[in-house]
């Protein structure tokens, strides 16, 4: 095994440089910060405690690789000539021998965006250093070593004495990790009074020595210590004696022995009985001296900036951790901790160590949701809480601490403070864990509490401001009421929030906006209420008020209205916190009767019109009906009408008005379709199954045609169709056009709309600035649904209807190759030229696929449910897939029709079922036999099942495998379809 220590230069032997000269720029506390990491209770002063954390960091960055690291000597003070010159490939180099350089930016700076140092003169430590003094002379980044002793305040001298007392400790106890050792014990074995400048020097250290060791074995043991422990008490004898009179270190001395004696047995305890040393891992001494160790990654000469090396810095940091008992959740929240301090702690003036520290505290979050170490936990609780406080005290009153020119620190405190109370009351907190079914979201109470607080505050002092300034205007003619000047405020201060907080706020709180102007509403409102109950009379003060009122009323309840119109409830549980002030309510109601009066004169006009519309194809390009271009014409007059209006409160009552519009243009839409049909009504009923006889189809040949059992019997809506000249094709083709008319045209109107608002009285900019809410919300769905099913009726009476005559009294009835699809090809073209001619060409690829569609699912009915006339023997099925390519190719139209993908998407059913027509007989047998096995089971072994049809046609579906049997036009299929179920013959 290595030695416990290789080299331990850590580049600070005569030859080298004096270090940089460290800032002394004192860091300037904003506020009292106790850490939080725990406080120790031993009299240990900062400086004793950087010493130690010192010692652990050198005892602890040592390498036992042997791996050549750079060194970089100083020309000044090096003769690199010289044959005791140290190579640079040593194989004894330690890791804190490598210079540190900063060419290129550090990870951990990138991750939380982290500035470099500024200019030149900030340059860090480690990214160029002057190694001499003088022009001319050479210079050399300082080593790990070098910049820790640096920040660290650790003088030269002492830094030599530790070397020099760690390679002794190595020479002597060979093989033994560096873990496993009592560093300050044995510090204090190896130096003697001799190396130290004088007596007084040497009784302190080895004071401060003996301060730690009882700080890491008595004080703040790894496990809590008996009273009763013989070795503690011989222990504390010891160090109490050696406070007023130091002890022999000698290797051999009495004192030194039973010291050791008992250093060693108490640093040996553990919980799980294996060998191992516990001196500096109890709590908080570890987090206190691993604080120590963190505050070094900022730059000397620059307090707000943390080094561009401090990722390699922060690998030699975490070298300590096998002494100091911690693992990479303490690291997060100690670092956590130590850049939020030094943020608070450099008067806020860095928001980047703001950002930074959030960063950070974000995998501390990670942590927190994965361990359930209690002593972790405190620690967590303790460190959140005071971040939490620290931010509640800026955010309780946010309008105090923030303005314009500092939102940012008020982003980055909103997320620390957010951050830490869920972690606070997500992972910590056991009441949480009781109520975790009510899913408490703790982000969002926590700013809806910021948000009321800091308003009701910023009311009341507006308020004073108000009463200020009508007292002093009080004698001048023309002077506001006191609660209209107190509008006029609140209204400033409900934009200002809406545009300096809000935007932030929102990103926790999703109704950020509506919270605040529920608060601001509250607060005018409960004294508005007085105001109202104490006027006798409409006095012009009275109006003014009242007119004030509503203004801001309005103004709060659009920006709340905004700021919660995406919500699951559309903003009502905001709303509800806004009861209205009543201001001008006969008005508003006047205006509400008026809106009523027109939406149902509009509606009876609509029945009337319908009542005489003849849904002719018009001569205009669109071919939409008349009677949609004078619904339109009329929405748009009571628009103009509505906003000519003079009241005060266009903006509330218009929801109310388009409401009432879009129930007007849904109704008119509702019945334009009415009527129509849908896909199902064209589609006729099967007919019962039966099993063909061979020769049956010629023996009925020449035969009147035989009709499916339904075609005699259509629908009543069909019967409806065929008799009124207003359902034909060309007619179906108007409605599907005017529809897609009206539901272009409700873009416009609601661009109209936003532009009458921004002309009305009450409109505000900001009132538009986000835009708003769409306001027709039934029309559109209606319009597009009403088109869906207006095209699919279309199609499948095309289909089931306007050509049967050649579908299913043609298609293949008879001998298959006499009776082919050519008609219905024909018959098919003409009618799509003749759609193609009448719908708009927006919506005209869509009739088509479903026409295409429709035939798809034609031409499958008459291969599985064509009735009796028909029967397929093994040799057709050729003809049938010749047909059904010359059906895709008259959709493909040689790459001008449809897309071949969109073909291949609707034919995936047909074109999965045609092989079933040219399978043998026996083995569709065997495969209904599988699949009707499979579908139900056991039971079906003694006697298979009927399967009941689904029009769900699948190859695997018994229904669709019985089907294509029934048409077979061979003795296997007939004797298998009388064995098994009885089926009657074809007639």
């Amino acid at each position: 095994m290595a030695h416990l220590f290789r080299d331990l230069s850590l580049g600070h032997s005569k030859r080298e440089t004096a270090p940089t000269k460290m800032a002394t720029k004192p860091i300037i506390v904003e506020d009292d910060l106790p850490s939080p990491l725990g406080q120790l209770a031993a009299k240990l002063t900062d400086s004793d405690l950087r010493l130690t954390a010192y010692e652990i960091f050198v005892a602890a960055c040592r390498t036992s690789s042997g791996k050549p690291l750079t060194y970089i000597p100083n020309s000044s003070t090096h003769n690199f000539d010289s044959p005791n010159h140290q190579s640079s490939n040593s194989p004894n180099s330690l890791a804190l021998e490598r210079s540190l350089t900063s060419t290129a930016a550090s990870k951990m700076k990138k991750a939380f965006g982290l500035k470099s140092p500024g200019s030149a003169s900030k340059k860090s430590p480690g990214s160029g250093s002057s190694s001499g003094s003088g022009q001319g002379k050479p210079k050399r980044p300082l080593t790990v070593g070098e910049l820790m002793r640096n920040h660290m305040r650790v003088s030269e001298t002492m830094d030599s004495r530790v070397r020099r007392a760690l390679l002794r400790i190595s020479a002597g106890q060979v093989g033994r990790r560096i873990e496993s050792v009592v560093v300050p014990l044995e510090l204090l074995q190896q130096l003697k009074l001799s190396d130290f400048t004088d007596q007084q020097e040497y009784e302190d250290w080895q004071r401060r020595t003996l301060k730690i060791i009882e700080a890491g074995l008595l004080l703040h043991p790894h496990m809590p210590l008996d009273k009763s422990n013989n070795a503690a008490q011989r222990l504390r004898q010891i160090i109490r004696g050696a406070l007023d009179r130091p002890i022999e270190t000698g290797k051999n001395n009495e004192s030194m022995q039973v010291l050791r004696s008992a250093v060693t047995s108490l640093a040996s305890r553990s919980y799980d009985g294996y060998e191992s040393c516990h001196w500096a891992d109890g709590i908080p001494l570890n987090l206190r001296l691993y604080e120590m160790l963190l505050e070094s990654c900022f730059d000397p000469n620059d307090e707000t900036s943390i080094l561009e090396e401090v990722d390699e810095l922060l690998e030699h940091i975490k070298k300590t951790w096998v002494i100091l008992g911690l693992n990479q959740m303490l690291h997060n929240l100690c670092f956590t901790w130590v850049i939020f301090h030094r943020f608070v702690a450099t008067g806020q003036a860095e928001i980047e160590l703001l950002y930074a520290a959030d960063g950070q505290l974000a995998e501390v979050a990670k942590d927190a949701k994965t361990t359930k170490d209690p002593e972790y936990s405190k620690i967590l609780s303790s460190t959140l809480s005071s971040i939490l406080g620290w931010a509640e005290k800026r955010l309780l009153a946010y309008h105090e601490t923030f303005d314009r020119g500092n939102v940012d620190s008020m982003l980055g405190i909103v997320s620390l403070g957010v951050s830490a109370a869920k972690v606070l009351v997500e992972d910590i907190s056991n009441e949480y864990r009781r109520r975790r079914k009510s899913e408490v979201n703790v982000a969002r109470e926590r700013i809806d509490t910021y948000i009321r607080s800091s308003l009701r505050t910023a009311f009341a002092q507006i308020m004073e401001k108000a009463d200020s300034s009508r007292r002093a205007s009080k004698n001048l003619p023309n002077s506001l009421p006191l609660l209209a000047i107190l509008a006029k405020d609140v209204g400033e201060l409900a934009v200002n929030e809406k545009q300096v907080f809000s935007p932030i706020l929102k990103r926790w709180h999703p109704f950020a906006a509506g919270v605040s102007m529920a608060t601001l509403h509250t607060c005018y409102g409960n004294e508005l209420r007085q105001f109202i109950s104490s006027i006798a009379e409409l006095t012009p003060d009275a109006v003014q008020v009242l007119r004030a009122a509503d203004k801001l009323e309005k103004n709060l309840v659009q920006i709340a209205v905004e700021d919660s119109v995406d919500s699951e409830d559309g903003g009502k549980a905001i709303i509800r916190e806004m009861p209205p002030y009543e201001a001008e309510a006969a008005i508003a109601n006047m205006v509400k009767v008026w809106i009523k009066t027109r939406l149902d004169r509009m509606k009876e006009w609509v029945d009337r019109n319908l009542q005489q519309e003849l849904w002719s194809p018009q001569p205009n390009q669109e071919g939409y009906a008349a009677s949609a271009v004078e619904v339109l014409r009329t929405l748009d007059e009571t628009l103009d009408a509505f906003f000519q209006l003079p009241i005060p409160m266009h903006p509330a009552l218009l929801p109310d008005l388009m409401n009432g519009l879009d129930r007007c243009l849904q109704y008119y839409i509702t019945k334009a379709k009415s009527g129509c049909g849908s896909r199902n009504t064209f589609i006729p009923t099967m007919p019962a199954l039966t099993r063909c006889t061979t020769g049956s189809k010629f023996q009925g040949f020449g035969k009147k045609k035989e009709k499916l059992p339904n075609s005699q019997k259509r629908k009543s809506q069909v019967a409806t169709a065929n008799g009124d000249s207003s359902f034909g094709i060309a007619q179906l083709c108007s409605r599907i056009n005017t529809l897609h008319q009206i539901r272009s045209e409700l873009d416009v109107l609601e661009k109209r709309i936003i532009t009458l608002l921004r002309n009305s009285e009450s409109a505000h900019a900001e009132d538009f600035s986000n835009g708003l809410a769409k306001k027709f919300e039934l029309s559109p769905a209606a319009c597009i649904e009403g088109i869906q099913q207006l095209s699919e009726a279309v199609a499948y009476r095309i289909i089931f209807h306007d050509l049967s005559h050649v579908l299913w009294d043609g298609l293949y009835v008879g001998v298959p190759s006499s009776s082919r699809m050519e008609p219905f090809l024909q018959e098919l073209e003409r009618n799509l030229m003749i759609i193609s001619d009448t719908v708009h060409e927006r919506v005209r690829t869509r009739i088509i696929t479903d026409i295409m569609r429709a035939s798809f699912d034609g031409f499958l009915l008459v291969l599985l449910a064509g009735g009796p006339s028909r029967a397929f023997s093994r040799q057709d099925s050729q003809i049938i897939e010749d047909d059904f390519k010359s059906l895709k190719d008259l959709f493909w139209a040689n790459g001008d029709g449809l897309p071949s993908e969109l073909i291949d998407k609707f034919s995936t059913t047909l074109r999965s079922i045609l092989p079933l027509f040219r399978t043998d007989t026996e083995s569709l047998v065997e495969r209904f036999r599988r699949v009707t096995l499979e579908t139900y089971g056991s039971s079906a072994r003694s006697r298979l099942p009927l399967p009941p049809t689904s029009g769900q046609w699948n190859p695997a579906e018994p229904n669709t495998l019985l089907r294509v049997l029934c048409y077979r036009n061979d003795d296997t299929a007939t004797k298998f379809l009388k064995k098994t179920y009885n089926l009657p013959k074809k007639q």
